[in-house]
């Protein structure tokens, strides 16, 4: 199942300082609910693990989050996520585009999902989703 979503933060801190905060893997981890980061894998990666509730299910996710895109001038980042669902076969792949701007910025979210999270229903995975970016978001911009 595929998922799209799109959402904005605010923030007080300059545009400069922002992009640094979004590259810092082990800082922004921690802001999604649920997510810890388990070590440190390389310059512009880490391992990773969510424990997320679905509806009356709960799973956990582990993998790898890794900035694949960076460009300072503009102020863009592309982080990928690739997880396998822990104990089944699913596994949770995405990719989070930050485009920011003064003041804040927005947050594209393309993820694709399977297994027990995907037989949920679409509906239910993608306000489940949304509700973890809106929180992240307001996270990301208290940073």
């Amino acid at each position: 199942m595929a998922v799209e979503l799109d959402h904005s933060f605010t923030t007080s801190r300059s545009l400069d300082d922002s992009y640094a905060t979004i590259l810092d893997l082990e800082r922004v981890v921690p802001c999604v609910e649920g997510a810890t980061v388990l070590e440190r894998t390389g310059p512009n990666s880490v391992k990773a693990e969510i424990k997320v509730k679905m509806g009356a299910m709960s799973m956990t996710f582990t993998g790898t989050l890794e900035t694949t895109e960076q460009d300072a001038a503009a102020h863009r980042a592309v982080l990928t996520v690739k997880s396998r669902e822990a104990g089944g076969q699913g596994f949770a792949n995405g990719t989070i585009t930050f485009a920011l701007h003064d003041a804040g910025g927005d947050i594209h979210t393309s993820a694709q999902i399977t297994g027990k999270a995907a037989s949920m229903g679409e509906g239910v995975v993608s306000g489940v989703l949304d509700a973890l970016i809106t929180d992240f978001a307001g996270k990301l911009g208290q940073l």
